[in-house]
């Protein structure tokens, strides 16, 4: 199965695959005289899988390392669910901390609704000013890659909402 099929068949792009190819979450293809990627029939599960694990939360270094213990006969088990253990943790830390801030924004817009009551039309109510830090969670989408050192607000990719450390839950 070439590049090409398989990414329509799995519904990635080509691009994608050559990717999971470097990371080594997909097996390095037979090449045809004309050098193409000639892949393996199980190729479809494999990115299937892949794809369903990062819906979940799993990082694509978390499954090189899941799969290559898969890939030399080991039993990962344990560790996956250890892994899905942590991602729910967090996952409840952040909603916990996304409910918080949702009762910050709902204080904030009842105190601007009355700020700009006692204002006139065109006035500057200085909103923003009143925001105060140390009662607003910091949250922010994270990009999966960040551990390059790129900011996480700078990059499309992101999944999942990650509160900062310096914000205490109430």
């Amino acid at each position: 199965m070439r590049s090409g099929q398989l990414a329509r068949q799995t519904g990635v792009s080509t691009d994608t695959l050559r990717h999971y190819e470097r990371l080594g979450l997909l097996p390095l293809p037979q090449r045809t005289a004309g050098n193409y990627r000639e892949y393996p029939p199980t190729s479809p599960q494999r990115v299937e899988l892949i794809q369903r694990a990062i819906t979940i939360g799993f990082s694509l270094s978390e499954l090189k390392a899941i799969l290559a213990v898969r890939d030399n006969g080991g039993a990962p088990c344990r560790r996956v669910r250890g892994l899905l253990r942590s991602k729910i943790h967090d996952l409840s830390r952040q909603i916990k901390n996304l409910v918080s801030l949702r009762a910050e924004m709902n204080r904030l817009s009842r105190e601007w609704d009355k700020r700009l009551r006692r204002i006139k039309p065109g006035q500057v109510a200085r909103l923003l000013e009143t925001v105060r830090q140390e009662r607003t969670p910091k949250v922010f989408p994270v990009n999966r890659h960040s551990k390059r050192g790129k900011d996480p607000s700078s990059c499309a990719r992101y999944r999942y909402f990650s509160c900062s450390p310096s914000f205490q839950e109430r």
